[in-house]
């Protein structure tokens, strides 16, 4: 893929577009963080509360989410051309400062290949816009910040006008200077849950989130540690340590420690205690090990280095 201008943003037609602007209080059609907005697949993008990284398990969902709110996919490379990866940078900060308006996709084509193929992408950098799950190219070209700022202002002044007027739930809570963390209200009902100690009902609300949205990672995080806690309530830690030396391939006697250490901070403990019941185990044991470990996993997050080390652990027990 090499550099091929063929538009500027000052060149953005969007007029086949159009389409009536949704009643009040429809989705699509309310404030940030409103009942009804999209919400945004995938695991987000470092430092923004409106991008994420795409990959093969959420870029449909990414698509998806364009049927209320625009979606930007920026396709690029860093190695290749490191411009490109400056305009993923400033576009990812420009998704903040418009507030929702748009979600950023980042398609990083030497990570992802087969998508910038299966997009027949001729060449990067490319922006390419979703909307109503219909792609279209935006433009190409690496420009200024300030110039790179008002093409987005023009797109999305385009699209209310034809009204397209919804937005994007933030991915994350974002960091207030004043007021503190803001919560991201899709998460509100399993956490009060939990604040009122209802363990079964925090299950039950993310879990809800999780069958809407799959690759929502932060609600199966959430109710992977849920299901930690509903698990262990009311067990007796030295009991359960007791139980678990006197057999040490009892499944459920070692997974019963495992949720506790995970409770108490010994994140490396717990994950080392279940690889090695996959080592010495076969079978439906085995099976059973593996997944609970695997779930894990889920509750601390692909991204930390523990659970890096733990899957290349898991991987080595395998085989």
């Amino acid at each position: 893929m090499t550099q091929q201008p063929f538009s500027r943003p000052g060149a953005i037609d969007l007029s086949a577009l159009k389409r009536p602007a949704p009643p009040a209080g429809a989705p699509g059609a309310g404030a940030p963080g409103a009942p009804g907005t999209a919400g945004a697949p995938g695991a987000s993008a470092a430092g923004s509360a409106y991008a994420v990284q795409i990959d093969e398990a959420n870029f449909q969902q990414v698509l998806e989410s364009s049927m209320t709110a625009p979606v930007l996919l920026v396709f690029y490379s860093r190695t290749r051309m490191p411009e490109s990866g400056q305009l993923a940078d400033d576009l990812t900060m420009l998704s903040d400062e418009l507030d929702g308006r748009f979600l950023i996709g980042l398609v990083d084509v030497d990570a992802v290949p087969q998508i910038a193929q299966a997009m027949q992408i001729p060449t990067i950098p490319l922006v390419v816009a979703v909307i109503d799950g219909r792609p279209m190219p935006l433009f190409q070209d690496v420009v200024p910040l300030d110039e790179l700022r008002a093409a987005l202002t023009q797109v999305a002044q385009q699209l209310t006008t034809q009204g397209i007027t919804g937005r994007h739930q933030p991915r994350h809570a974002v960091a207030d200077s004043e007021d503190g963390p803001v919560e991201d209200p899709r998460y509100a009902a399993a956490q009060d849950a939990l604040g009122e100690g209802d363990i079964d009902r925090a299950v039950a609300e993310y879990q809800k989130l999780v069958d809407g949205n799959p690759a929502d990672v932060e609600a199966a995080a959430g109710l992977a540690m849920a299901k930690v806690l509903q698990r262990t309530q009311g067990v007796d830690l030295n009991a359960a340590r007791q139980a678990a030396a006197q057999a040490p391939d009892d499944v459920d006697a070692q997974t019963m420690v495992a949720d506790l250490d995970m409770l108490g901070g010994h994140v490396e403990d717990a994950f080392g205690r279940l690889v090695e019941l996959v080592r010495r185990t076969s079978g439906t044991d085995r099976d059973r090990a593996r997944d609970h470990l695997l779930g894990l996993f889920a509750a601390v997050g692909n991204d930390d280095p523990r659970v890096l080390r733990g899957r290349q652990n898991l991987a080595s027990a395998l085989f």
